[in-house]
C-alpha cells in the first residue's frame, strides 16, 4: 500500500468504518511494518524508531484486542495516548527519554465540557430572512429541503430568467453540506460561508461565491448542463472548473489562500494572470503581495475534514492550534512563543474528546500544563 491508502485505511479505522477485509489488510500491513521497517520515512511518523515502535505496537496490540473482543465488521475506539485517533498528534522533536524506555503516559478521559462541532448553519433567503439550520431538525421551502445534516435543492427549473441568491453560513463548531440545483456537492467547514442561486440559468456560466472559510467541491459536469461551465468566485482569484473536485481554504484570520486539486482540472485567476492545477497540485496565492505559486502536495492531508478527521503533516502547533479553535469553537493562548511553530504529523478524529487532545499534548512534552476556562484554553 501507498502512504495514501493507508492514511485512508487509519482513518475508516478510527471512525469504525473498517470492513472485515480491511482491518485484516491493517493488521498484515502493521506486521509488515515490523519486520521490513523500512516504511517509516514515507509516513514521516516521527525521527525516533523507539518512539514509532511503541506506538505501533500499541495500535497493532489494540486491533488484535478489538478482534477477539468485538468481533467484525466494525472496531472500537483505539485508547491509547500514543495511538489515540490514529496518532493523535506526533511531534517530530518533543518526547521523553528514560534511559532506552519511552515514557508515555495514558490519558484520562475527562469530560471538560468543551463540546466538538456539529451539523449546523444559518441559511438566508433571497428576501433576507433567516433560518437556523441545527442537527436533526428538518426544514423545506418550495426550493429546498434540509435533513439536519444537509440541504438539498430541487433540480433547477428550465424557465428560469432572473437568479435569485441564497447564503449559507457555518459558524464556528460547525459544519454543513449542500447539493445546488445543478447536482454540485459542497462541503463547508466552521466559519465559512457560500453565496450561490437558487437555480442556475440553462446554457449560462454557473456562479457561486466563497465569501470566506473552506470547501470542498465535487461539481457536476458542464457535459450534463449544456456546456454551462462553473466558476467560483473567492476574494482576489476567481476559479474556472470544468467537473471535478477540488478544496478551497480562504479563512479571514489567514494571508494565505489554498487551492487544491483532487480530481480533474480547474484555471485559477487572480490579477496576475491565470494558472492551471493538475490532481495533487495546490495553488497559494498570498493576499499580502498578490504573488501565486504552485507545488505538488498529498491532498488527503488537504481534504480529510471532510471525512471525519484532521490530518496533519509537517504542520505547526499555530496552525494546529487554530484548526482546533474553529472546529471547538475555543480561544487557545500559548504562554511559550517558542513552541508555536514546532511541527507535527499525526491525525485526529473530529469527535475527540477536547480533554484527551489537551493530556496527549501535555504528555509528550510539548507543554507543563494547561488551564481551561469555558471556551478559552491556556498552553504554559
Amino acid at each position: 500500500m501507498n502512504t495514501k491508502q493507508v492514511k485512508k485505511l487509519f482513518s475508516k479505522y478510527v471512525n469504525d468504518k473498517c470492513s472485515k477485509e480491511e482491518i485484516q489488510l491493517l493488521d498484515t500491513f502493521l506486521d509488515s511494518y515490523q519486520e521490513k521497517n523500512t516504511t517509516w520515512s514515507d509516513m514521516k511518523v516521527g525521527k525516533e524508531d523507539a518512539f514509532r515502535k511503541v506506538s505501533w505496537a500499541r495500535i497493532k496490540s489494540q486491533i488484535n484486542n478489538d478482534q477477539k473482543k468485538k468481533g467484525y465488521p466494525f472496531v472500537h475506539y483505539l485508547k491509547y495516548a500514543a495511538a489515540a485517533s490514529i496518532i493523535l498528534i506526533v511531534s517530530l522533536t518533543a518526547y521523553s527519554v528514560k534511559g532506552s524506555k519511552i515514557e508515555i503516559k495514558e490519558p484520562i478521559l475527562v469530560n471538560t465540557g468543551i463540546p466538538h462541532g456539529v451539523d449546523k448553519a444559518t441559511l438566508t433567503l433571497g428576501d433576507g430572512s433567516q433560518v437556523v439550520l441545527e442537527e436533526g431538525d428538518t426544514f423545506q421551502t418550495q426550493n429546498a429541503n434540509s435533513n439536519g445534516e444537509g440541504i438539498i435543492y430541487k433540480k433547477g427549473n428550465k424557465k428560469t430568467k432572473k437568479l435569485e441568491y441564497n447564503v449559507l453560513t457555518i459558524p464556528r463548531g460547525g459544519q454543513y453540506f449542500i447539493e445546488l440545483s445543478d447536482g454540485t456537492q459542497v462541503w463547508l467547514n466552521s466559519e465559512s460561508q457560500l453565496k450561490y442561486p437558487v437555480n442556475f440559468i440553462e446554457g449560462k456560466t454557473r456562479q457561486v461565491e466563497l465569501v470566506y472559510g473552506e470547501a470542498y467541491f465535487d461539481v457536476s459536469p458542464s457535459t450534463q448542463h449544456h456546456g454551462a461551465d462553473f466558476k467560483v468566485y473567492n476574494n482576489r482569484q476567481e476559479i474556472h472548473v470544468l467537473g471535478t473536485e477540488f478544496n478551497i481554504k480562504a479563512y479571514r484570520d489567514e494571508t494565505n489562500i489554498y487551492t487544491t486539486l483532487v480530481e480533474g482540472r480547474v484555471d485559477v485567476t487572480t490579477k496576475n494572470g491565470k494558472q492551471s492545477l493538475v490532481p495533487n497540485q495546490q495553488i497559494i496565492l498570498d493576499l499580502n503581495t498578490d504573488v501565486s505559486v504552485i507545488k505538488n502536495i498529498d491532498v488527503y492531508n488537504e481534504i480529510s475534514w471532510k471525512d471525519g478527521v484532521f490530518s496533519f503533516e509537517d504542520k505547526s502547533l499555530i496552525n494546529i492550534l487554530k484548526v482546533l479553535s474553529r472546529w471547538y469553537d475555543v480561544e487557545f493562548v500559548v504562554k511559550n512563543k517558542k513552541v508555536e511553530e514546532q511541527e507535527f504529523v499525526g491525525i485526529l478524529d473530529k469527535d475527540q474528546n477536547m480533554e484527551d487532545i489537551l493530556i496527549s499534548i501535555k504528555n509528550f512534552g510539548i507543554i507543563k500544563k494547561y488551564k481551561i476556562n469555558e471556551k478559552e484554553i491556556i498552553l504554559e
